[in-house]
């Protein structure tokens, strides 16, 4: 039923030896605190486990974990796309810059829950296998027993993480109060698959052609063109084509080259490609979700487009919807910081 539709670091202290847990796997922990010896403003760990994973078996995994947040605060799962990590949000104990400090007390507020991220199973490429959204469902519950987390207030979830958080939800009910899936559909979108299946052929040739940073780099630039839309190019880049010499060049070039150059170095070629394949694997029930979800969609994602999400609302339970114009498109979760933090405030205090 639709509810309702709306357009590492200084200042560690502790040991990093492995402890055991409850859920028979081992943890390595490094804490940092805030100038109050009390309150614990951010940590760090891995939890060492055995997962079965869907497609290719037990497979020794580690699972780096950030948490943030007072430590008797409610808890919330947040997860991003395949290249975002477990640092969501600087903190005093880690300030670099998170991959959504955007939201930092604005949707998500540290100072009232505690926010816990992992890195994605095969993100430092040490699974040359395909791996799951489910997969990833199963990563995050290890890490909940392993930290004596029981349930969570919310999952929330963009992109790839949106993905698993509908896994999440539909193999471990009894850990979450509820849902957020931002532009993360019940399954891929066929046109979707076809665009990532091209990225991972341009990867593949660079490094069969011995030049592994110039395949990823273009990959990411055809990616770039999926997560935006025609409409943010045609106003962005007005100028017209150029030719240098026998060159020619049009305007959005530059803009391509600089996005691929940043993605260098962030992931190692086998993640980029396994995690990719991930998203194409991905399959949820919608009706075996049980907790109550807030869909957001974009109507101008050419990704993960708007009939997608339309379909995956009308199929759970219990979903409220809310449909969001940008010209963003599918990065609009990034960017369109006020209109997602509304939406992000009004579903955590309704699971709270």
């Amino acid at each position: 039923m639709v509810a309702r539709i709306a357009i590492d670091a200084a200042g560690l202290v502790g040991s990093a030896e492995l402890e055991p847990s409850p859920a028979g796997c081992s943890m390595s922990h490094a804490a940092a605190r805030t100038e109050i010896p009390t309150a614990l403003d951010a940590e760090r760990g891995e939890v060492a486990c055995r997962l079965a994973l869907r497609h290719a078996g037990a497979r020794d995994v580690r699972i780096a974990w950030e948490l943030n947040g007072p430590a008797d605060a409610p808890l919330l799962i947040v997860a991003g796309g395949i290249s975002a990590n477990r640092h969501t949000l600087a903190s005093a104990a880690f300030p670099e810059t998170g991959w959504w400090d955007e939201q930092r007390g604005f949707g998500i507020d540290p100072t009232r829950f505690r926010v816990l991220s992992i890195d994605w199973v095969g993100a430092d490429g040490s699974i040359d296998a395909p791996i799951d959204s489910a997969d990833q469902a199963d990563a995050v519950a290890a890490v909940l027993d392993a930290l004596q987390l029981p349930q969570a207030v919310a999952w929330i979830g963009s992109s790839y993480g949106a993905m698993s958080g509908l896994q999440f939800a539909q193999r471990h009910p009894q850990r979450l109060r509820g849902l957020v899936v931002i532009s993360g559909a019940h399954r891929a979108h066929p046109f979707a698959s076809a665009w990532r299946a091209l990225q991972r052929r341009i990867a593949a040739l660079g490094l069969e052609s011995g030049d592994e940073n110039a395949g990823l780099s273009l990959a990411r630039q055809l990616a770039m063109l999926s997560y935006r839309t025609p409409e943010e190019f045609a106003a962005r880049f007005t100028e017209g084509t150029t030719v240098d010499g026998d060159v020619v060049r049009v305007a959005a070039e530059d803009y391509l080259d600089a996005c691929g150059a940043r993605f260098i170095g962030r992931m190692p070629p086998v993640a980029y490609r396994r995690l990719s394949e991930s998203i194409d694997l991905h399959h949820a029930d919608p009706a075996q979700v049980k907790v109550p979800t807030t869909v957001v969609a974009i109507a101008e994602d050419r990704l993960v487009p708007l009939p997608d999400m339309l379909d995956l609302s009308a199929k759970l339970p219990h979903s409220e919807l809310h449909v969001l114009r940008s010209h963003y498109g599918h990065d609009a979760f990034l960017k369109e910081t006020s209109a997602i933090a509304r939406v992000l405030r009004a579903a955590i205090e309704t699971s709270t």
